[in-house]
């Protein structure tokens, strides 16, 4: 039986795009990364701007993405640990079966 992907199968509450529950460490660390990230994509910009070497820009093309990749796994670990936990030991088959579907999607769509 197959079940529409959706964004979090937890039983958001309110109003439906808000995470149930985020570990506050991971949450400073993802903000703190994104704020890295950020510099080096304008960091990036500048390098363009400035007509800089290719192989350097892309270089630090590179970086900024292995940077995002971090921040994937561990916005992935807290919704496995919370989101994804909750819907598959819950005692609605459609839920856990929604949240199964929605981590294969997720998997596929981060290995490409």
């Amino acid at each position: 039986m197959s079940h529409p992907i959706v964004s979090c199968a937890c039983g958001r509450p309110g109003d439906g795009t808000h995470a149930v529950a985020v570990d506050p460490v991971i949450k400073r660390a993802v903000l703190t990364r994104l704020r890295r990230i950020e510099g080096q994509v304008r960091g990036l910009q500048k390098m363009v701007e400035d007509e800089r070497y290719c192989a350097d820009v892309l270089m630090q093309v590179s970086s900024a993405q292995e940077a995002l990749r971090g921040v994937s796994r561990s916005l992935l670990h807290n919704h496995l640990k919370h989101c994804a936990a909750a819907a598959i030991r819950s005692d609605d088959p459609d839920r856990a079966e929604a949240m199964y579907d929605e981590l294969l999607e997720l998997v596929f769509r981060s290995s490409r």
